[in-house]
């Protein structure tokens, strides 16, 4: 059982470094927030179900980059750039985008270009994408970290474009998830508005969305035929627009200035939002004494909501109060114990405390829920050294590294761990792979 479960975890990354040529590939920043995470999931829910695709399995995640695009690089993640998130003005129009690359999901689009990859070997730098990646702790990606993803130039080519008989496929699903799920099809052409007119430009001046996704007058002119024939009335659904004010403006806060934040905070959807965003303001300025102000009364608005706990427990733990913070987080844990971020947060706030042991068993659970947040790896690695379990570090770091495409780092400390750790153990197994994946990647680039 327990070699079962390492191959799982491991799994994604092996399938990477399969995929994966010796080409470089171009870094970019995953943004990841459970309180986002949960509001983008809402959103999608009752598209997702429509489409007939398990809502649960599926995440939609946040890239950093103020282009346009969505897209899909297996069947379990949806990436939306933040520019576009931001750009959207209603959950119909983000609605919209996430159903459509739902479509290709949901017809099989992914599946034969996964097929296709392995059989031209035509992929580069895929592998972290493919595994969620690794987080990195850079003080520009607050909203909760930054994740590198392996996206080359010819994974773009092949594994994001979509053929016109794609597109059209799932214009025309997406628009029926739509209209199943309630949302107003409408959204569909104001999205689609945007990029009009974008396959006269040059390559070099079009958003990544209209390069990926093609456009063309047929195509635009039968989703418009689509949407006029449709008769059923949509049927606005309040908490879908809720979570949509939420993530969009939680991720403003985090990305434009805290100025433009607090001009326009008073003018959010509902009370909540607005006082989110000013904490989230006031604690980038810095100003913690407004910004714990402000968070105390998103508590007291909203006590039974454990992503407002954890957000006062960021803040607390990044003005050095990380007493007050073990305190909010384990506020946070135990109205949402299976958060694997959350439980992130409450591990790293008990590490700055001073309590490694307690440290390393709320580590494990976030790793056990979510095995790619080299921010837990990074963190149980010191815990692990701190209690003299320095073979432990060394597994742990390798996993980091080999998650976030250093395969050469990866192996160092991988075969360090498999001088350390006992043979056959189940961490020196963990090691093996690791060691396994990085020499495979170095025969590929041959």
């Amino acid at each position: 059982m327990r070699t079962l479960v390492r191959s799982a975890c491991l799994l994604t990354v092996l399938l990477a470094v399969q995929l994966a040529t010796a080409l470089p590939a171009r870094a970019v920043t995953l943004l990841r927030d459970p309180d986002i995470e949960h509001a983008l999931g809402e959103l999608a829910r009752p598209v997702l179900t429509a489409a007939g695709l398990p809502a649960n399995n599926i995440q939609v995640l946040v890239i950093r980059d103020d282009t346009l695009n969505a897209f899909v690089l297996d069947q379990r993640h949806i990436f939306i750039h933040s520019g576009l998130l931001l750009r959207m003005t209603s959950a119909d129009m983000l609605q919209s985008v996430i159903a459509h690359e739902a479509a290709h999901i949901a017809n099989g689009h992914i599946s034969r270009r996964i097929q296709n990859a392995q059989v031209a070997n035509t992929i580069s730098g895929l592998g972290m994408a493919l595994a969620v990646a690794a987080v990195s702790s850079g003080a520009d990606a607050r909203a909760a970290g930054g994740l590198s993803l392996g996206l080359a130039s010819s994974a773009n080519r092949v594994f994001m474009s979509h053929t016109r008989a794609e597109e059209s496929a799932a214009d025309s699903s997406g628009l029926r998830y739509m209209i199943s799920a309630g949302a107003d099809p409408h959204a569909f052409t104001e999205v689609l508005d945007i990029f009009r007119g974008q396959e006269l430009l040059a390559e070099g001046r079009q958003d990544p969305y209209a390069r990926t996704h093609p456009m063309s007058r047929d195509r635009l002119r039968a989703i418009d035929a689509l949407v006029a024939a449709n008769t059923r009335a949509p049927r606005p659904d309040p908490s879908v627009a809720y979570w949509f004010a939420r993530a969009q403006g939680k991720l403003s806060a985090f990305l434009r200035a805290p100025s433009w934040t607090l001009r326009r905070a008073a003018s959010s959807a509902t009370p909540d939002i607005a006082l989110m965003r000013q904490a989230i303001a006031y604690h980038r300025q810095p100003d913690s004494k407004k910004a714990l102000a402000a968070i105390d009364k998103l508590v007291a608005a909203r006590p039974n909501d454990p992503f407002v706990h954890d957000l006062r427990g960021q803040i607390l733990l990044e003005n050095r109060k990380a007493q007050a913070a073990v305190a909010a987080y384990g506020k946070a844990a135990s109205l949402a114990p299976r958060n694997a971020q959350i439980l992130g947060g409450q591990g790293r706030a008990l590490l700055a405390a001073g309590n490694p042991k307690a440290a390393l068993t709320v580590l494990e659970k976030s790793r056990a829920r979510d095995f790619s947040d080299a921010r837990v790896l990074r963190d149980l690695a010191t815990a692990y050294a701190t209690t003299g379990q320095p073979g432990m570090a060394s597994v742990l770091t390798a996993e980091r590294y080999a998650l976030s495409g250093r395969f050469d780092d990866a192996l160092i400390h991988a075969k360090r761990a498999e001088g350390l750790l006992p043979r056959g153990s189940a961490s020196w197994l963990r090691a093996q792979d690791v060691i396994s994946a990085a020499e495979a990647q170095a025969r590929k680039r041959k």
